[in-house]
């Protein structure tokens, strides 16, 4: 029989929580809707839930931690006071209290939230990925010559696509400045530039800690964008619905691949979840390259786990009920 657990769902709030805690309405919203859907997924699976709000103040943590002590946290937070690079803080907080929780350490999310140090590793252990620059606020911004156009300018430290849009995509010395410039302006952050790389762009869903489950790729498609243009997700192409269907993108299961191919890509994606010391839940962004090499995007720690979103849609076709998710990933928290 399945124990019945005390769990702290802890999230980050857009600003100070209010002092009782109520967030009945917001979890009633599209920008709540993981939250609430693990919420309810806990309590339909029995186990005691608290939920905590945190956003510029880890004495709730503390407090919480110590008035109600849970069993194990399920830490959905992806910010600390509006920094997404903070995240990791929480998890150290976390270890520092001796609590168990879901998802990644310090460690996985610092290597993985800070681009370039994810591409220090990754050519450690010879997995492919896009050449790249990396350009702190206040240094020259010139392009170096081993970058050949088109180029794609992003922020270090973001995820979800924040800061990506179709200016992101650049062609000459002019746009690529610009844009440089906007990251270090607007963003307050070092930009990150990096080769193009055409072909089919791979979601791939893994679940565990030492033997990992990988679970159907998912695949993004932009059937409305014209030939020849490039095709890439920009934050509007993940979260705004009139612009998907303008676009024809879709994310879906991916169509076939090479014979072999999805066994290759399935290694790689699991040597880069360990060398990148993700933990619990991850997801690894990929695209095939037109000479069919396997080249890693993004690896994301701890990804958005809505029931209708990649992870979760891609458990469920491996035969996953969104609650065995769940309860999944709590025990794989309580197994560390």
């Amino acid at each position: 029989m399945k124990k019945t657990l005390k769990v702290l769902a802890l999230f980050d709030t857009a600003g100070t929580p209010p002092a009782d805690q109520d967030f009945s309405q917001e979890l009633k919203t599209e920008d709540w809707k993981a939250e609430a859907n693990v919420l309810n997924a806990l309590k339909r699976l029995g186990h005691e839930v608290r939920s905590l709000g945190v956003f510029d103040e880890p004495g709730l943590i503390l407090e919480e931690v110590k008035t109600h002590p849970p069993d194990v946290v399920f830490n959905l937070t992806e910010h600390f006071n509006n920094r997404s690079a903070y995240d990791q803080n929480v998890a150290s907080l976390l270890e520092m209290l001796g609590v168990r929780y879901t998802g990644s350490g310090p460690t996985g999310l610092t290597l993985c939230k800070n681009k370039g140090m994810t591409k220090e590793i990754l050519a450690y252990h010879r997995i492919r990925f896009p050449a790249y620059a990396i350009f702190p606020p206040g240094a020259t911004i010139r392009r170096p010559k081993r970058l050949a156009f088109p180029l794609f300018i992003k922020p270090l430290q973001e995820e979800a696509s924040y800061g990506i849009s179709q200016d992101s995509f650049v062609e000459n010395d002019e746009a690529f400045e610009e844009r440089v410039r906007f990251i270090h302006e607007r963003m307050n952050q070092e930009a990150l530039a990096e080769e193009y790389i055409e072909g089919r762009e791979l979601y791939v869903s893994i679940l565990g800690n030492q033997q990992l489950q990988v679970f159907p790729i998912r695949e993004v498609i932009f059937s409305e964008v014209p030939e020849g243009r490039p095709r890439f997700s920009t934050f509007k192409a993940k979260w705004d619905e009139a612009y998907r269907q303008r676009w024809g993108i879709q994310n879906i299961f991916a169509q076939p691949l090479p014979e072999g191919v999805a066994e290759r890509i399935a290694k790689i994606c699991k040597k880069v979840y360990r060398v990148l010391r993700i933990r619990g839940y991850g997801r690894i962004d990929l695209r095939i390259a037109p000479d069919g090499d396997i080249v890693i995007l993004e690896a994301n720690p701890n990804p958005n786990l809505a029931a209708d979103d990649e992870f979760a849609q891609s458990a469920l076709k491996a035969g996953l009920t969104y609650e065995g998710l769940i309860q999944r990933i709590l025990g794989l928290a309580l197994s560390t």
